[in-house]
């Protein structure tokens, strides 16, 4: 699904109300997950209800509810993913009718087993997703479903967790309190956004207003790990045993609503030797295909997976199989998530990756706060996109972030050595002979002892890429401290992992110029609000939102200000080359005169 928001800020009227310190009373709607309730003869609304149509769920936080991420335990990232992908192994995707019942929706599904937890959400239609408390009550459900009768088209039988359910009768109408509602799965409109960061009190309730308008709902996540266990459905039927793992963005907890879903078949665990059985002098071995490299082995396995996706997976289209890239890959949307997904194959080093901002976005709740920010401002500027080329990717931007945390002092984030140096015997990890070890245990990492406002960060922070030495410092968070550029890229970022690499190898001068330019733009912007300006009357958007509008809408004098040093650089330039011009010309009229003196 395509994400809608900061793309269209500039479009948006200023009529935005200014900042308040008068605490207001605005009420609250949130999702959380349903459960079957005890009584299925009670006919009360449903809870965890909200309002339905074009907004839904926007939400306002009160200060609590700002810091309520820090009482959340911190597990191991590994743990959290075992714990999602057994919840979508236990979970059902099922397309309804519109305005079902939700109460004997539920009670119809009980009869296969406990429900833990479900929602429902509007994507290319009206969806359920309801998680069992065992797994063999999707196989009892799976065994009453049929495959439908079609009229003009044959279906092909695919057995699926993907489900369909029809009405026997189409004539009761429902009353609209006894209706399904919907959870969020969209980012709020640029106008909403507007309307949201007004609203906070400080540029530090901005950005966590922001952080807790964009970032993944539970709702979201649990549809993302149910995407890629249907996917393994698929490729399971030829290499069973296999898991599609999700990585990037969907699960280091830096994700967005809308964001991509990456993911990658693990095909490692297939095949390999179990050493706690002694067969004597035997050694058993499958038959295998030989290929004449891993890259043909990749390409002809993603070849077969994609076909499967595009001729037998239910709600797979768009399939393009993209197998000459330098990482070869399948994408395809997944319609009924409304997610657009990127499959590749044994790309460990990319979930060691997820890993390692699963526990910086974990360390300190500004970590979160900063990047989501950062990366709307850059969004809105154009700096990045969906589109690959030249511009600056958001994993670039979290590195930059995390950097510039490393830089503070005292340091906000631990340098990836230092992470090296705590890790344990069981922490190890070598993959495609690079070291990729660190502390996985997040309780062993020594709490940052800064203070520091989100405000001063974000200002900071521009400021500090504002000035620098991109043309021959490199940034690298293993060490923390800038480097001389090894090439002469004009933006050079340290692989964590692959470190020979440059992440950021495809930006051009031209946009990392830009960034520059906007970067010290921004950070004159939040200095003028330290100076008090504009004056509370005024109705210009203020902090994060003066950041998000183009250079010189929210502040008319920085326009003029960059006109006035432009018109004065081009002016200096222009007085240069005709004093250059005179002196060449006397130079030449000097020569002449020697000569002919000769």
């Amino acid at each position: 699904m395509a994400a809608r928001g900061v793309g269209l800020l500039t479009r948006l009227p200023l009529h935005s109300q200014r900042r308040s310190r008068v605490q207001r009373s605005i009420p609250r709607h949130f999702s959380c997950p349903g459960t079957v309730a005890a009584n299925f003869g009670s006919e009360e609304q449903p809870s965890g209800g909200a309002e339905t149509g074009d907004l839904v769920f926007f939400y306002f936080p009160c200060r609590e509810d700002l810091c309520s991420e820090d009482k959340i335990p911190k597990k191991r990232f590994s743990e959290v993913q075992k714990e999602r992908r057994e919840q979508a192994q236990r979970t059902v995707l099922i397309h309804c009718p519109n305005n079902i019942n939700e109460k004997k929706f539920l009670k119809y599904l009980s009869q296969h087993g406990p429900i833990n937890k479900h929602f429902f959400y509007e994507s290319f239609g009206f969806y359920a997703v309801v998680e069992f408390c065992q797994k063999d009550s999707v196989n009892s459900l799976q065994s009453e479903a049929h495959t439908p009768n079609m009229t003009t088209e044959s279906a092909i039988p695919f057995k699926s967790r993907f489900l369909n359910l029809k009405l026997k009768n189409l004539s009761n109408q429902i009353p609209e309190q006894f209706c399904a509602q919907t959870s969020n799965q969209s980012p709020p409109s640029s106008k909403k956004l507007f309307e949201l960061l007004n609203y906070a009190e400080s540029i530090d309730d901005q950005l966590h207003t922001l952080l807790k308008t964009f970032q993944l709902t539970e709702e979201n996540v649990r549809l993302r790990h149910l995407t890629c266990s249907l996917i393994e459905d698929i490729a399971a039927a030829y290499f069973p045993g296999c898991v599609i793992r999700p990585f990037g963005s969907s699960v280091n907890t830096f994700g967005k609503l809308g964001c991509d879903l990456d993911m990658f078949l693990d095909l490692n665990e297939i095949g390999k030797p179990n050493v706690h059985k002694n067969a004597g002098n035997f050694l058993m071995e499958f038959q295998v295909k030989n290929v004449p490299s891993e890259r043909i082995a990749t390409q002809k396995i993603l070849s077969v997976i994609g076909e499967c996706l595009d001729n037998f997976g239910p709600g797979c289209v768009g399939v393009q199989k993209i197998l000459n890239a330098r990482c070869p890959l399948v994408r395809f949307s997944h319609q009924a998530s409304g997610i657009q997904c990127d499959l590749t194959t044994n790309n460990s080093i990319a979930l060691k990756s997820s890993e390692l901002l699963y526990i910086y976005g974990s360390l300190d709740s500004r970590v979160r706060a900063l990047v989501f920010s950062v990366r709307c401002w850059a969004r809105a500027h154009s700096l990045t996109s969906s589109i690959p080329g030249v511009w600056i990717t958001n994993f670039s931007l979290t590195v930059m972030v995390i950097f510039f945390l490393q830089r503070r002092s005292p340091p906000i984030l631990p340098t990836l050595d230092s992470l090296k140096s705590l890790a344990d015997a069981e922490d190890r990890c070598i993959l495609d002979g690079n070291n990729c070890t660190f502390i996985r245990d997040l309780y062993k990492i020594k709490p940052s002892g800064n203070t520091e406002t989100l405000e001063l960060l974000l200002k900071e922070f521009f400021e500090y890429f504002g000035n620098f030495a991109f043309n021959k410092n490199s940034i690298n968070i293993r060490q923390g401290r800038e480097q001389n550029k090894p090439d002469s890229s004009p933006l050079y970022i340290q692989n964590p992992f692959e470190t020979s690499l440059n992440i950021s190898k495809n930006v051009s001068q031209s946009q990392l110029q830009k960034f520059v330019d906007l970067a010290r733009d921004s950070a004159w912007i939040l200095e003028q609000e330290d100076k008090g300006q504009p004056s509370p009357s005024s109705k210009q958007p203020w902090g994060l939102a003066a950041l998000l509008l183009p250079p010189g809408a929210a502040y008319p004098s920085l326009s003029k200000k960059k006109k006035k040093l432009m018109s004065e650089k081009v002016k200096g330039l222009l007085a240069s080359i005709k004093s250059n011009s005179t002196d060449i010309s006397k130079g030449t009229r000097g020569k002449r005169a020697i000569s002919t003196q000769a």
